[in-house]
């Protein structure tokens, strides 16, 4: 396939275009020539797609995926014919805290954004963001995607409800879609700071221990944004190339579970930093192991990272560097 061919000129929706993905993805699609259309809800001044400049090179909507008569309007004027469905509520302890609010940006915002694709009728491709959380609790590892979802937490709930949704409507309505599970994934752009690996990079910039709300032993899949993005682009692609993969789901990973403190330990070190962690074990409702085999993403596919975790960490490492020093 001309990857460059494909995209070139096609409009081409994105939402959660503020997040970290978002961010890495929209870079990917306007070196690919692709017709960006964001929806944006919130205005994040110091997100990626705004400190980069990206954002006057592409097409902004604001809105919320709350309104079905404006997710139409976009899709119909805009002449939309791939969507990448990025947005969420993304937090665990938000959505621990919070479940509601999450319900209605995972699940409602999910079918509102399908239902509008469904009723326009020209929407080629759709590729949806789903997590490892979805899969639930199991004593079987790695995750692969024949396994039976059994979520538990309000957040692996909401997206294993938006997957459900997702292949009701490829299966029912004929909507080309294909759902991605990733793990924690990290890079350039992300400004929550609750996650661990810019949390523990941020302190060690500023010269103070970081802090794991855990234990410290949670087991934890961690994959370099860019090859999301990649991963993304990839699905889209194939989609279109064979359409009897609509409905199916994909694990995309470097397939090299870490603990937390493992993942906190490799950031220090990459940093040449002698700080030690605060343990504070804190956090409740969290599953304690998760990782996924992306044995069907490399078969099937075709996919291959491009990074290695640590080439991704340094890539992320001398990002922020630079962000502290512009602030």
């Amino acid at each position: 396939m001309d990857r460059e061919k494909f995209w070139r000129d096609r409009p081409t929706l994105i939402t959660g275009a503020t997040g970290i993905l978002g961010s890495a993805l929209i870079k990917l699609l306007y070196e690919l020539r692709a017709d960006v259309v964001c929806i944006m809800r919130d205005w994040v001044p110091k997100s990626e797609l705004i400190l980069s400049g990206l954002i006057e090179k592409v097409k902004v909507v604001r809105g919320d995926l709350s309104d079905v008569d404006f997710l139409r309007r976009v899709i119909g004027e805009y002449e939309i014919d791939t969507v990448f469905h990025l947005a969420a509520q993304t937090q665990v302890p938000v959505a621990n805290q919070d479940p509601l609010s999450t319900f209605e940006s995972n699940i409602r915002g999910t079918w509102n954004l399908l239902d509008a694709c469904r009723i326009n009728g020209r929407v080629k491709n759709i590729v949806v963001a789903s997590s490892d959380k979805a899969y639930g609790e199991t004593q079987l590892m790695p995750y692969t995607e024949d396994m039976v979802l059994n979520p538990i937490y309000p957040y692996d709930v909401s997206k294993a409800c938006a997957e459900l949704i997702s292949r009701s409507y490829s299966k029912v309505f004929g909507l080309k879609i294909i759902i991605t599970r990733c793990g924690n994934f990290f890079g350039e752009g992300d400004l929550n700071w609750s996650r661990i690996v810019p949390g523990t990079i941020r302190s060690v910039i500023r010269g103070v221990p970081p802090v794991i709300r855990s234990d410290g032993t949670l087991i934890r899949d961690y994959i370099y944004v860019q090859d999301v993005a990649e991963a993304y682009i990839l699905c889209a692609e194939k989609l279109e190339e064979n359409p009897s993969l609509t409905g199916e789901a994909f694990n995309f990973s470097y397939e090299k579970p870490l603990s937390v403190i493992e993942i906190v330990e490799l950031i220090l070190k990459l940093m040449n930093s002698d700080l030690k962690p605060i343990i504070k074990n804190e956090a409740k409702h969290e599953i304690k192991a998760q990782y996924l085999s992306a044995e069907k993403a490399r078969k099937i596919l075709g996919w291959r990272p491009r990074f290695t975790l640590e080439e991704g960490l340094r890539r992320t490492i001398d990002w922020y560097k630079k962000f502290f020093e512009a602030s």
